[in-house]
């Protein structure tokens, strides 16, 4: 289900900012990937710069990307056995207990994230001399922002019945 229509204000305008990036971004590693390889086969030399700046743009949106699909409650997970084998009154329970263990893992990720990105920040890359540490704060910046939505999506889901998104009525929110 999608949370972003029950989000404050600001978090859907975040929201809206990060799929906004994310589209940007996906044109221009399209863009960037075959025009190098359009210039490389008609033209015969490449664009250098274009790998590193396409690997930054891949890697940023990866985690950014798992931030918007957080955000929508559109992780894969499978239902089938927690439908069909957990009784009804426990599977709110259990809910909580994954939604746990995925701040657990959020929180962790965020850490070594910071911790890589951080040992790697002196490292330039080899045609443009960017931090190599910019291209490891993708994983710490995007899983913060993951944790954001994900707090805001645990918090909704402990305040409303266990059945609040059947009968949502605010789908008509702005942004």
């Amino acid at each position: 289900m999608d949370y972003r229509p029950h989000y404050p204000l600001a978090l859907r305008m975040l929201s809206t900012l990060i799929d906004s990036f994310l589209a940007l971004g996906g044109m221009c590693i399209v863009t960037l990937v075959f025009t190098n390889a359009l210039l490389r086969g008609a033209a015969g030399f490449d664009l250098a710069w274009s790998l590193e700046v396409t690997a930054f743009l891949l890697l940023w949106t990866t985690f950014l990307g798992a931030a918007a699909a957080m955000a929508r409650g559109a992780h894969m997970r499978v239902t089938e056995i927690v439908e069909n084998l957990v009784p009804r009154i426990a599977q709110r329970g259990l809910a909580l207990v994954i939604d746990l263990i995925i701040l657990a893992l959020l929180c962790s990720l965020i850490w070594y994230g910071v911790s890589i990105a951080g040992h790697s920040w002196a490292q330039k890359t080899t045609v443009l001399y960017w931090p190599v540490g910019l291209l490891y704060a993708s994983l710490p910046v995007g899983m913060s922002l993951a944790l954001v939505f994900h707090v805001f999506n645990l918090v909704g889901d402990l305040r409303r019945p266990a059945d609040w998104a059947k009968t949502d009525s605010d789908l008509d929110a702005p942004l």
